[in-house]
């Protein structure tokens, strides 16, 4: 089994800082909130994000998958009592010429081995798409 620690510390009223491995990211802990850091919402849409393309990172090589860049877009919305994320949508954009049969198996590789999207899945309701990007990204891959 993998494990994994975090550290989170209040800095002031204004804000925390979480810490891992060398990493280090501000948070919107603020009641008024900030533009300048995500709030815990957005962290748990960002952590999807990335479980997703780390996803795509680990099975593109297994399955020959060639693509040049991908995108994540969603949306949560939020429930006021109790307070709850409801439901998260997303749209996986990915940068590819590889067909839809092959993108379609990316989009069920992604679901299927994601731990914190499936974390999430269990929880509410999390439904999306892979779309093909309908003009080129800057990443390169």
């Amino acid at each position: 089994m993998l494990e994994y620690d975090v550290v989170a510390k209040r800095v002031d009223e204004h804000g925390s800082v979480a810490r891992c491995k060398d990493a280090e990211i501000v948070l919107d802990t603020d009641v008024k909130g900030r533009a300048d850091a995500l709030n815990p919402a957005e962290l748990l849409l960002a952590a999807i994000a990335a479980c997703m393309i780390k996803g795509i990172e680990r099975i593109a090589p297994m399955n020959n998958f060639k693509y040049r860049g991908v995108e994540v877009r969603l949306h949560g919305v939020r429930q006021d009592s109790p307070p709850f994320m409801a439901s998260i949508t997303y749209e996986l954009i990915v940068d590819t010429d590889e067909d839809d049969r092959r993108l379609d198996l990316m989009h069920h590789n992604v679901r299927k081995y994601g731990t914190v999207s499936n974390t999430i899945a269990a929880a509410t309701k999390l439904e999306g798409k892979i779309a093909r990007a309908s003009k080129p990204m800057n990443d390169q891959q």
